[in-house]
């Protein structure tokens, strides 16, 4: 497995929507073991495609709660489509391997209904609520071009923005 370089703000490939994978290979599950691998090292809890340079719709989560020793509970999901979403909401403090030490409360649906592909190629339906739903609301909000600040007050999205751009500067200064 390899560690990939994550695309950090104001990267144009954030705000592309990535494409349906028409074929699971051996490189799109290496790719995904790479995402993973990747996304636990950051440490983070989610990574999508478009994260890492490829506009392909793939996404990795582990909602996990590895501090209180909970088993890491990784998901590889191909094609991810949400199909229901609640009524009721829940809002989160949310952050981004993209924006770094950015963090917002959004407000999203409490509970959802996702279909995606694994590895394997195999179909698969989920429903999710709390942290898990947040998170694969998130990702796939990635997948579509959408950043977590998107869901912000301009005044809250451009301070946040802002910082993470600043970071990013400096990053890429050495």
């Amino acid at each position: 497995m390899a560690l990939l370089p994550i695309v950090l703000v104001p990267d144009a490939i954030l705000r592309q929507v990535a494409k349906p994978v028409e074929t699971i290979t051996p490189e799109l599950r290496q790719l995904m073991d790479d995402m993973l691998e990747t996304m636990y090292d950051a440490p983070g809890v989610g990574l999508a495609a478009n994260q890492i340079g490829r506009l392909e719709r793939v996404i990795v989560l582990d909602c996990a709660d590895k501090q209180s020793g909970e088993e890491p509970n990784p998901f590889q999901m191909v094609n991810p489509e949400i199909t229901w979403r609640s009524a009721e909401t829940s809002k989160y403090n949310e952050g981004c391997l993209s924006i770094p030490d950015g963090t917002g409360d959004v407000t999203r649906p409490a509970a959802i209904r996702v279909t995606y592909m694994d590895p394997d190629g195999q179909s698969h339906e989920l429903e999710a609520d709390g942290l898990l739903a947040t998170c694969i609301q998130h990702e796939i909000d990635h997948l579509d071009g959408i950043l977590f600040t998107d869901h912000l007050s301009k005044l809250k999205r451009d301070m946040v923005l802002k910082k993470a751009k600043k970071i990013a500067r400096e990053r890429q200064a050495g």
